[in-house]
């Protein structure tokens, strides 16, 4: 194992626990978590985790804050929903709307390294911030090919879809249909490009992409050409967002603006890097989980709080569930003042090495 994580060893062994508990609940949430949202919850934290160590690369790596990156969801999200529209519901679909949304995801992160990593720091942001506005207007104006604002539902293989059995009998008390094996493939490929993502930043690669962040212009005296570095693993990260994308629109049975395009969910991975600590990577996984098990039961644990605490003053009020926005805004300040490096940070501080 530790070989295919390059050698890097998380370097604390709380860190250690808390990353085995997360990969196992993973594996198993089908059947530990048999229930719609449970499901849906672990199959939202393997596609985020993909997403979120993708940005990682760009921000925590080689130092390039971008704005751009759910436009590459967005991306993988239509091109495998679109080509499951218009195509039918086959295997072939979902390949090759997978194959154009990766070639034009790439093709559009070469064009924006070329032209716009040459350009400091707030500049790149903003130009990837237009581009990426641009690319929302386009899938809303472009309603009878996108769906516009409504989307696009669709079929996917049968194979995937929950009256599918791929067994007459349950397995460990369980039936494996066609929604199980779609997050299976979501679990595998999420572990997968996590893996390669790990491998190519503690390779030379890597150590190149560091030494930019830390100072490129020292970098580029040493003979390397920091845009060809930076346009290179401008290009990973889209096509993994890409993949993410595709597997969204997979699992969710639907693409469209508000699933993969909108500027909030950018700001939700902007959050979860910063929260597991950026340049780690392990962060991505910390950081996704956290996040998105906040935002599925801070609620629901607030009205069970809210019903246990009735008899106190103020207190039911201030925890009702309508506050639950509140309240995690209030977790996710509270973590980054006590976390500054990330929790993963904090941990291999903490931990030894």
């Amino acid at each position: 194992m530790i070989s295919l994580l390059s050698g890097d060893r998380p370097r604390s062994a709380v860190l250690s626990v808390i990353l085995l508990a997360i990969l196992v609940v993973l594996a198993a949430a089908p059947f530990a978590f048999p229930g719609a949202q449970a499901l849906n919850t672990a199959a939202k934290i393997c596609v985020f985790v993909i997403l979120v160590a993708s940005y990682d690369l760009l921000i925590g790596y080689a130092g390039i804050v971008s704005f751009a990156h759910t436009m590459f969801y967005g991306i993988g999200g239509y091109g495998v929903g679109l080509a499951l529209y218009g195509w039918g519901a086959t295997w072939v679909s979902v390949f090759g709307g997978l194959a154009l949304a990766l070639g034009l995801g790439i093709v559009l992160a070469l064009a924006i390294g070329l032209f716009s990593l040459r350009v400091r720091a707030i500049f790149f942001a903003m130009i990837t911030l237009a581009v990426a506005s641009a690319f929302a207007i386009l899938a809303s104006q472009l309603s009878g090919f996108t769906g516009g604002e409504d989307g696009r539902s669709f079929r996917v293989p049968p194979e995937l879809r929950p009256a599918f059995k791929l067994f007459e009998e349950p397995v460990l008390g369980l039936d494996i249909t066609g929604k199980v094996l779609t997050y299976y493939i979501l679990f595998a490929t999420a572990l997968a490009l996590f893996l390669l993502a790990l491998r190519v930043v503690n390779s030379p690669f890597g150590s190149v992409l560091k030494a930019i962040r830390e100072n490129d212009f020292r970098t580029e005296a040493l003979g390397y050409r920091t845009v060809v570095f930076r346009t290179k693993v401008n290009c990973l990260a889209a096509a993994m967002a890409v993949v993410a994308g595709g597997l969204n629109a997979l699992w969710l049975r639907y693409t469209g603006p508000d699933t993969t395009l909108s500027f909030a969910i950018m700001l939700d991975i902007l959050l979860m890097v910063v929260i597991g600590g950026m340049g780690t990577l392990y962060g991505a996984v910390i950081g996704a989980t956290l996040f998105i098990v906040a935002q599925n039961y801070l609620q629901k644990l607030m009205a069970v709080g809210a019903a246990a605490t009735e008899g106190i003053p103020l207190v039911p009020h201030l925890i009702h569930p309508d506050r639950w926005l509140l309240w995690l805004g209030i977790l996710f300040v509270a973590s980054v003042y006590f976390f500054p490096t990330g929790i993963v940070g904090r941990f291999r501080k903490a931990g030894p090495h």
